[in-house]
């Protein structure tokens, strides 16, 4: 019987390349500081995947000195889309396009494997939980909050009174999806961006890297036809420097991003008219850009964000915090909220 005083829990964070572990006492303290990662193996099919998670568990036990025995539960998040249980999509995903993985029990497999608790996320959703902690602390379970996470595609997470909204199926929180206003986002003869899950102007088209890709940067560089990024090798790797550009006060790119600003306002609008959160997070790579560029970003997003005059006075703007380690530690805390004390 672990003590009152003395458990722990365990955040898996599952990736593409590698799945990174964190562990939280009772206390609401982190005993790691940084990324602790180990390969995942997702290529190599579920029960190679399933180990490496077995192991990034006993790796950071092993860092952090923690007994086995003061493990009362575990959090994991992966990639989605997958269901509110941790099953993954049976059409498959981005992370796990192997037949065998479609409709696999990804959560309840690891379960079996530690003899555990499991409690599943979608990365979006732990990074949102993650980001409403830490901003609210002692005060999150009476607060509501709304994330969008710029990356790939365009993840986030609606949290409220501290617990993360997973829907019926799993699916809600999957924002970038949500189908927003062209009118006076896009410049005259821009096209209608696509997104690869089939709409047409959703925030993802935009508001992503695989946005800037399919559909803003060919306009851009349309309209720039001397811009040094005509030379890079591919679209793909030309969309990879397009923030660099943009700390700089390069006008192509501040366009871009001034559109995907706009994005995220659009779909921060729907949220207040829907939800009404106390904060609006954005997370991302723009969190790592030049503070004088994040700053310029979520202003714009914010300047973007159509509120009411009620809503103005009490709502709130912030960037999800330490983008690397939030879904590992959004994990250990959605697990954390489970243990009976």
């Amino acid at each position: 019987m672990v003590n009152a005083k003395d458990w722990v829990v365990v955040g898996l964070d599952n990736g593409g390349t590698a799945n990174n572990a964190t562990v939280l006492d009772h206390g609401g303290s982190f005993l790691v500081d940084g990324l602790v990662e180990v390969p995942s193996r997702v290529l190599d099919g579920p029960e190679a995947a399933v180990e490496s998670l077995a192991g990034a568990f006993e790796n950071i036990l092993a860092v952090t000195k923690v007994d086995r025995s003061r493990v009362v539960a575990v959090g994991l998040d992966t990639p989605g889309p997958a269901s509110a249980d941790g099953v993954i999509s049976s059409k498959g995903a981005t992370n796990f396009s192997q037949a065998a993985w479609w409709g696999y029990d990804f959560r309840g497999a690891l379960e079996r494997r530690l003899g555990l608790p499991v409690v599943y996320n979608n990365d979006g959703n732990a990074a949102a939980l993650y980001a409403h902690h830490v901003y609210f602390g002692p005060a999150a379970d009476t607060k509501s909050s709304v994330s969008a996470i710029v990356g790939t595609g365009l993840g986030g997470g609606v949290i409220e009174q501290g617990k993360v909204i997973k829907g019926a199926a799993g699916m809600a929180g999957e924002l970038g999806h949500v189908q927003i206003p062209m009118h006076g986002l896009l410049e005259e003869g821009q096209p209608l961006p696509s997104c690869g899950c089939g709409f047409l102007g959703d925030v993802e088209s935009v508001s992503s890297l695989t946005g800037i890709v399919r559909n803003l940067l060919p306009y851009w560089l349309s309209r720039f036809p001397d811009h040094p990024l005509h030379g890079a090798d591919s679209l793909k790797s030309a969309a990879k420097q397009v923030r660099s550009y943009a700390e700089q006060g390069d006008e192509l790119a501040l366009r871009i991003f001034e559109q995907q600003a706009m994005g995220l306002g659009r779909l921060f609008t729907i949220a207040a008219n829907f939800t009404d959160p106390d904060c609006y997070f954005v997370g991302g790579g723009v969190v790592e850009a030049a503070p004088h560029f994040r700053d310029w970003f979520l202003a714009r997003v914010r300047e973007y964000t159509l509120l009411r005059e009620e809503q103005a006075k009490v709502s709130e703007f912030s960037l999800v915090p330490e983008r690397d380690m939030a879904g590992a530690r959004g994990a250990a805390i959605a697990a954390a909220g489970t243990v009976v004390a």
